[in-house]
This record gives structure tokens, C-alpha cells and sequence, in this order.
């Protein structure tokens, strides 16, 4: 049977790329996007609209994870069968969604491992660390601080993000693991340019990182 594909992309500030990563996307086929306008001051909100993509907007900045529950949400109640999660700051190639949707035919979750010469340094030292508390804290040991996944029906049913900012990314591959689910990392070479190097985790966001995904440990382990 044919599965209903959405690409969810939160964006927050992204008006030099988000035009371009949708018609990365448009050119792939992949028509069904949602874009989660995180509270941008910027023209994010209005270039997406402009390229097609169903845009669903929060009036303040709430946090990556707060997009991504967002956009989930929205994407089960247009009747998804498959999301991808999508960066908004051009590091992913749209061509290797194929290859992640592929390995939902052995996996609930596929998730984009990163590889490629041009990572900073210190978002290597960065993921390494925080690959290794998520792997501590339940999850498999993969590309934890990656956007770039699959959620396949099973996945698209059974996590449900409880984090706001960047510890989701954790918290989604510690729920897969703990609900039982299947979880496959492939290989995607990332794109990283002055710009995207700029965004996402810093030393000390990843220090909030790890202090959040303890905080919810033991908030799960309370309810």
C-alpha cells in the first residue's frame, strides 16, 4: 500500500535557506511539507508560504522540540503514514530522504547518521559526547543530534515529545528504544556551510542538552 509521506521542517530565522531547501524538495517529488515558523522575526513564515509548503506558526520562539511536536501533530492529523524531519539551515540533501524511507522497510525509525570531511570540529567533540550520554540514558548508539530521520507508523504513533528545545533529538531515539521500536542509522553526507556551521548546538547548549535529558529521566521515572 502507498504511504502517505509528509516532510516536517522547523525553522526558526531561516529566510537565506528555507527557499531553497523547499525547492530542494519540490524537485524530489516530495510535495506534502510542513514548515513549523518557530517564532521567526524574519521572512521564514512568508518565503515558505510562497514555495507551497503548508506553514503552521508560534507566535514566540518555543524550541526545536516544541516545533517538531507541532509539526508531527500536524502531519498525523492531515493523515501521515510517514514523516522526515528535515533541517531548515540546508545540511541535508533532499536525494538521501530515498535512502532513509528505504529502511523503513526493516526499521521504525531510520535515522541520518552524518558523515563528511567539513563537520567543525567542535560539533564532533559536541555530538560524540552527546551520543554517548544518550546511549547512557537508553538510547542506541547513533547520530543522537541528528534532524535528519524517518518515523515510520509505528514510530509516528508511539513517541510523543515531551522536551522543547534541543535535547529532543535525544529524547526521540531514548523513546524509540524504550517503546521497543526498531531504529536503523544510515549513512548521509552532510552539507555544511559557513551558515549551518553557525547554527544548532553550541558547548553550552550542549551542557543544557545534558541537564534537560536528566530532568526528564526523572520526571518520566515520577509519573
Amino acid at each position: 500500500m502507498r504511504k502517505d509521506i509528509w516532510v516536517v521542517v522547523p525553522a526558526h530565522n531561516e529566510e537565506r535557506t528555507i527557499g531553497a531547501v523547499l525547492d530542494g524538495l519540490r524537485r524530489e517529488g516530495y510535495r506534502r511539507v510542513i514548515v513549523v515558523d518557530d517564532g521567526s522575526r524574519d521572512r521564514t513564515g512568508e518565503i515558505a508560504r510562497s514555495k507551497g509548503a503548508i506553514v503552521v506558526s508560534h507566535r514566540c520562539n518555543r524550541g526545536l522540540g516544541a516545533a517538531l511536536r507541532t509539526g508531527l501533530l500536524e502531519a498525523r492529523r492531515r493523515g501521515a503514514d510517514v514523516v522526515v524531519t528535515f533541517d531548515a539551515d540546508g545540511q541535508h540533501d533532499p536525494r538521501e530522504i530515498r535512502r532513509l524511507l528505504e529502511a523503513l522497510g526493516g526499521a521504525d525509525l531510520a535515522v541520518g547518521v552524518r558523515v563528511g570531511g567539513n563537520m567543525p570540529l567542535h560539533k564532533r567533540v559536541g555530538n560524540f559526547a552527546l551520543n554517548f550520554v544518550t546511549y547512557l540514558l537508553g538510547g542506541p548508539l547513533t547520530d543522537s543530534q541528528s534532524g535528519f530521520r524517518a518515523l515510520g507508523p509505528r514510530a509516528l504513533r508511539e513517541i510523543e515529545i515531551r522536551s522543547r528545545r534541543y535535547e529532543v533529538s535525544s529524547e526521540i531515539l531514548i523513546q524509540a528504544r524504550r517503546k521497543g521500536l526498531r531504529v536503523r542509522g544510515i549513512p548521509v553526507e552532510a552539507i555544511f556551510t559557513d551558515y549551518s556551521k553557525a547554527r544548532g548546538t553550541t558547548i553550552a547548549s550542549g551542557f543544557r542538552i545534558f541537564l534537560n535529558l536528566l530532568a526528564l529521566r526523572v520526571s518520566s521515572r515520577g509519573s
